[in-house]
């Protein structure tokens, strides 16, 4: 009987010539992808329930610290006045951004936005405000490359800022509220620049308020004293935005502004002034003057004599301030004046040095200064002393006309009173017409020139650290991932292995 043949060496066996061509497909270095799969199904309800466990957790850890969290409203504002690059207003006061903030404004728009008033709650609100400049970042390179050329930088003032509102989450202010109260901070201030430097004064164009019941002695002198403060606030108008830099008239944008009401510039309404002056007033001041008019003649003496003193006394007090001046010059004049600058150089170095200034050369410019300011202060002093005296000379010319028609016997005024009033009636629609077309050029000015003086470059918006959204979402993210791990370790929670 013959054995069965022993299968060769080199013949595969039957167990594996039926082994599956795709057994180790679902392998990948050594991790069976099936088994993961597998793992992660059966654990499914697990890692459902610690997601869900974990985003509970997390809400509730966040309701309970939320009252401890801060919240932040801001905003930015941008500056464009003429004389913010400086930190000047345009009447050449200091700027200062945090004027934003001032104790007025804030309460202000407290009782705009119809909330609590009391000291307490607005200084809270107050600290709670910052404003920071925004510097863009080719500015802060270029600074940097000057200071590594050893050079330093000049003074650099924001054009904008960003305003923060930074308060407790519990304070009693919604997030709405918020966003409006940055909102009315910021429109206060902007009315508060309009009333100080846009609108006129009130008190301009109210001479005749101010003559009700006068006597006409005074006529002239509150008539012209009106007349040349017109002429200096229009004067004044017209360098409004004037480049210091530019000695043309192209870089003055009142010489060459327009009403679009009145079609009148400054110069045509300064050149009304004049006519109205020339015309109108030296007719009725004329008739006043030359028929000595007075409701009480002794009364206008009576005046025009403590005026005169009061001109005396002030007249004595400039003269001694000006010789105190005058004898301040004369000796900073003893003084020889060095002009030669003191500046050391090491032609050996190769890059430039800033210039060094020796101790002679400060005290030569400190005396050159002070030499200046006292000249100026000698010009102001003189010219104070001088425009006193004239003043003075007029009222004793007044006067001594009124001395001469109070000598005279009485006569019949009623004709001279009658012509005297129709001209002032004249006068007086004559002067209102004038103050209204400058009032009606000057508000289209400031809209124009101040139109985008304070403005906002971006709305109110509140953000805060973590909100519930947020930190839920974490805390689900972090259970699912807690459940998934358990369910690849093996490890089922209420579960058989």
């Amino acid at each position: 009987m013959t054995s069965a043949p022993s299968p060769s060496p080199d013949t595969p066996s039957h167990n594996e010539s039926h082994r599956p061509i795709n057994a180790d497909v679902d392998s990948y270095e050594g991790i069976d992808l099936r088994e993961v799969f597998a793992r992660l199904a059966r654990g499914l309800a697990q890692t459902l329930g610690l997601a869900a466990l974990g985003l509970a957790i997390a809400a509730v850890i966040h309701l309970a610290a939320s009252p401890s969290t801060t919240t932040t409203a801001s905003m930015r504002v941008a500056f464009a006045f003429n004389g913010s690059g400086k930190g000047e207003y345009p009447d050449h006061s200091k700027f200062q951004p945090d004027d934003l903030r001032a104790p007025d404004v804030i309460v202000e728009a407290l009782k705009r936005q119809d909330l609590e008033t009391a000291d307490g709650f607005a200084s809270s609100l107050r600290a709670a405000l910052t404003i920071e400049g925004i510097i863009p970042p080719n500015i802060v390179k270029e600074r940097d490359r000057l200071r590594a050329a050893g050079l330093t930088p000049a003074p650099y003032l924001p054009d904008e800022y960003l305003v923060t509102l930074t308060l407790p989450r519990k304070f009693p202010l919604t997030r709405r509220q918020r966003e409006l109260l940055l909102n009315e901070i910021v429109s206060v201030y902007q009315e508060k620049f309009q009333h100080t430097y846009a609108e006129m004064p009130l008190a301009f164009g109210n001479a005749f308020e101010t003559l009700h019941n006068a006597d006409y002695s005074e006529y002239e002198l509150i008539l012209t004293e009106e007349i040349q403060n017109i002429t200096d606030f229009l004067r004044q108008q017209l360098n409004v935005g004037k480049d210091e830099t530019s000695a043309s008239n192209l870089s003055n944008p009142s010489r060459s502004y327009r009403s679009r009401t009145t079609n009148l510039s400054f110069s045509d309404l300064l050149e009304q002034t004049r006519l109205f002056a020339q015309i109108r007033l030296n007719e009725t001041l004329g008739l006043i003057y030359q028929n000595g008019l007075s409701r009480n003649r002794a009364t206008a003496m009576v005046k025009m004599d403590y005026y005169l003193r009061t001109l005396e006394d002030q007249e004595q007090k400039a003269i001694e301030e000006e010789k105190v001046v005058d004898d301040l010059l004369a000796k900073s004049q003893e003084r020889s004046q060095n002009y030669v600058l003191g500046i050391k150089s090491q032609a050996a170095q190769q890059r430039l040095e800033a210039p060094i200034l020796d101790q002679g050369l400060v005290d030569s410019l400190l005396a050159n200064d002070a030499y200046n300011f006292l000249v100026r202060k000698a010009l102001d002093a003189g010219l104070a002393v001088k425009r006193i005296q004239a003043d003075k000379a007029q009222l004793l010319e007044r006067r001594k006309n009124m001395e001469a028609f109070l000598k005279s016997t009485g006569e019949d005024q009623s004709t001279i009173i009658a012509q005297v009033q129709k001209s002032l009636s004249d006068l007086e629609t004559s002067y209102k017409e004038l103050i209204s077309n400058i009032r009606k050029t000057h508000a289209d000015f400031a809209k124009q020139q101040f139109a985008d003086a304070i403005r906002i470059s971006m709305q109110p918006v509140t953000s805060s650290k973590y909100s519930l959204i947020v930190s839920s979402a974490i805390g689900g993210f972090i259970g699912l991932a807690l459940g998934m791990g358990l369910s690849l370790l093996g490890v089922y929670v209420g579960g058989r292995r």
